[in-house]
């Protein structure tokens, strides 16, 4: 299942043609095993009956409070139980069927596919950020488009609509964390949605910051803590976290960006009034 899934493009935001996504879910030779094209087939009789039974539950209006739930019925979940080993494949069929939605631009039927997609199965980090980001970014578009566009929608409606799919979005990723406890990933994505859409500068730092501890984290992120202290006036933060952080960096990896921190550095020196004699020293080569 994983080796079917790692074919597939990293991003969300491409045109898949039927033959091709056959291919990529099914790359089985009908002669090799007829068993195993049973079976498969099998699952997606499967999977179209789990789509019946997971149904969106009416609402009046929408909510930032909570994401679109799933109403579950006991011969739902005995079939998810049921399916096992099939719940990847399950997945993959589901999140086809909702790109499917999402090139026809359906919201309701996005949103609730995006859900139930990591009903069916939790563990691929790739669905529950991708969904993320739908949510955020291309949703809001979606409703002000059906509201009659942005030249007819107010400013401050907008507005209102960014942050509430801005916060159903950073509800996915918190959901995401209870598998991915320990996951830069996510955290960076956090940060990434807090700043462009919430437009929330203190809260992007602090995701940054989380992003930057975690055993897996990528470099920038603690160049962009630094940064966003800097644009929130915490220049003496910003000083002392990259006086910790420089040490750290290879100094022969250039993603580091070591030669980079160092220059942040001596900038928040001048802008400090840092003495010669307190500025940093770093180790030598």
């Amino acid at each position: 299942m994983w080796r079917w899934r790692a074919r597939w493009p990293r991003t969300l935001f491409v045109n898949v043609k039927s033959e091709e996504a056959i291919e990529r879910i099914f790359p089985v030779r009908l002669p090799a095993a007829f068993g195993t094209v049973a079976l498969v087939l099998l699952a997606l009789v499967a999977t179209g009956a789990a789509l019946d039974w997971l149904r969106p539950e009416p609402s009046v209006e929408r909510s930032a409070a909570a994401e679109p739930r799933l109403s579950v019925s006991p011969g739902a979940g005995a079939l998810l139980g049921w399916l096992g080993g099939f719940r990847a494949l399950t997945a993959d069929f589901v999140w086809l069927r909702m790109h499917a939605f999402w090139e026809t631009r359906d919201l309701e039927r996005t949103e609730s596919l995006i859900a139930l997609t990591t009903m069916v199965d939790p563990r691929p980090l790739f669905f529950w950020l991708n969904g993320a980001r739908i949510l955020a970014y291309d949703l809001p578009a979606w409703r002000i488009e059906a509201a009659g566009g942005y030249d007819l929608v107010s400013v401050e409606r907008q507005r209102a609509i960014d942050v509430e799919q801005a916060r159903l979005a950073l509800r996915r990723i918190a959901a995401a964390r209870q598998i991915y406890r320990t996951s830069a990933t996510l955290w960076v994505e956090q940060a990434n949605i807090e700043l462009n859409r919430l437009r929330d500068v203190s809260a992007a730092a602090e995701s940054y910051r989380r992003a930057a501890e975690q055993p897996d984290a990528p470099y920038y992120a603690g160049r962009m803590y630094a940064e966003l202290l800097r644009k929130l006036d915490r220049k003496p933060e910003a000083y002392a976290w990259l006086r910790a952080l420089h040490p750290r960096l290879p100094l022969d990896d250039e993603s580091a960006g070591a030669a980079v921190v160092l220059g942040r550095i001596r900038d928040l020196e001048r802008e400090l009034a840092v003495t010669s004699a307190q500025s940093y020293r770093p180790r030598q080569p």
